[in-house]
């Protein structure tokens, strides 16, 4: 399936399905699951990036095995909103995806995730060492939080509305 948008996504997701978040790093991609309700990010382990083959197969795994019913990506935007090298290969890596899976991919702007993450781990004492292994599905926690949020208030939005 191609992308959708957060409001495309609102549209057609039915009740009790869980979305995935993706941190598409260099090295690794972190992951967060919501809840059946989509109200609570949760940090999963990373996956450590071989090839894009391998890493297609161990991403469906987990979707498979966690039952995903969409991805929400990070867009890694420049803070001035273009886009810059690491955008075009986020972009590629899902439309690669899309010829593996008809599950849908939602991008998220995804600036100062890794800060936020970074300062969520920094306030729990989280040591160094520690943190380098979990920067990455925090972020992609955070990145899934603020999609769930928006997802919460369209559906306020259309509640109200109907």
């Amino acid at each position: 399936m191609a992308t959708l948008t957060i409001e495309e996504l609102a549209e057609t997701l039915g009740p009790g399905r869980a979305i995935a978040g993706l941190d598409l790093g260099t090295k690794t991609i972190g992951l967060a699951m919501s809840d059946l309700s989509r109200r609570f990010a949760t940090p999963r382990p990373v996956l450590k990036r071989i090839k894009f083959t391998q890493d297609a197969a161990l991403l469906l795994d987990f979707a498979a095995k966690e039952k995903v019913a969409a991805f929400v990506i990070g867009l890694p935007m420049n803070m001035d909103g273009s886009a810059g090298p690491r955008v075009q290969a986020t972009r590629a890596f899902v439309r690669s995806m899309s010829e593996k899976t008809d599950i849908p991919f939602v991008f998220w702007d995804e600036r100062l995730s890794t800060v936020a993450a970074e300062r969520a781990l920094l306030e729990m004492d989280v040591s160094r060492a520690k943190r380098a292994e979990r920067i990455d599905s925090a972020a992609a926690s955070f990145i899934l939080q603020g999609a769930l949020d928006r997802l919460s208030m369209l559906a306020r939005d259309a509640s109200i509305e109907g």
